[in-house]
């Protein structure tokens, strides 16, 4: 088994800090940047990404659908994004939001967890709303590869409180059930230690709080800045693990672009930020 994500991450963090770099090369953005919204304009925009995260982020999170909209030649670029920002020693949080079951669940694990995967990402994001119990594929894969998972519990956006907040049989929340497994899981997988099963929770108000500190997981923050949640609310959020927590800033930081020092610059500075802060 190879080295574990949440170690990687720690040294990552150590280098570079918490943040990481979203990638969403999403129409309005490659016209502001006078791209073209197709196969060609993803190629330059995977250019301009990688030259700014080299040396400013030890993380980026592609957003897998960004791409996929563009067929297969949206896919190359996709994969020409994993493959050159991995070989320059950047991880990738592959943002995908898969989850099935059974067989369908093994098929998602095999494109995206491990050496062969044609899609191998250092993480993966999911969505547990078909049960945890029935992502063994995907836990297991990941702790095999030493790679990571982070599961959907407390989103960013307002339409997901809905579900997340709603109460099972047993009393509890959705978000607190899920949480909760990602606990046990992580117990059995890294007994111990911080576990390869993270959780996706929204830096903003924690109302009801959540045991972010008992999970023995990671935290993946989507929410600075265009979506309106500030690095003191991610302060706020994360007080009881901020050394657990990777902040997610994509439309801020994209705002500085197309140049890729300016950027860089924007990333240095956001990941500054939260040194002082977390």
């Amino acid at each position: 088994m190879t080295e574990s994500f949440p170690a990687r991450f720690a040294r990552a963090r150590a280098r570079y800090g918490p943040l990481v770099l979203g990638a969403d090369p999403h129409g309005p953005l490659l016209r502001r940047w006078q791209l073209t919204d197709d196969a060609e304009g993803l190629q330059r925009f995977t250019d301009i990404i990688l030259k700014a995260a080299d040396g400013a982020a030890g993380v980026i999170k592609p957003q897998s659908a960004f791409f996929e909209r563009h067929g297969w030649q949206g896919i190359r670029a996709l994969a020409r994004l994993i493959d050159g920002a991995r070989d320059m020693g950047i991880l990738v949080i592959l943002d995908v939001k898969r989850g099935d079951v059974g067989s369908t669940n093994e098929a998602y694990a095999q494109a995206y967890l491990g050496p062969k995967a044609p899609l191998a990402a250092d993480a993966i994001t999911v969505s547990p709303y078909l049960g945890l119990a029935a992502m063994d594929a995907f836990t297991d894969g990941a702790h095999d590869a030493g790679a990571g998972l982070f599961v959907v519990t407390r989103s960013s956006n307002p339409e997901g409180r809905l579900i997340q907040s709603a109460i099972t049989n047993d009393g509890g929340s959705v978000e607190h059930r899920i949480l909760a497994e990602i606990g046990e899981l992580n117990a059995r997988l890294a007994p111990g230690g911080i576990g390869p099963i993270g959780a996706v929770v929204g830096a903003g108000e924690m109302d009801p709080p959540l045991d972010l500190a008992g999970a023995n997981a990671l935290y993946l923050a989507p929410g600075i800045g265009a979506q309106g949640a500030t690095p003191e609310d991610l302060a706020r959020t994360f007080a009881a693990c901020p050394d657990r927590v990777l902040p997610s800033a994509s439309r801020s930081l994209l705002a500085a672009g197309p140049d890729p020092a300016a950027i860089r610059d924007a990333a240095t500075s956001l990941n500054e930020e939260f040194r002082r802060l977390l």
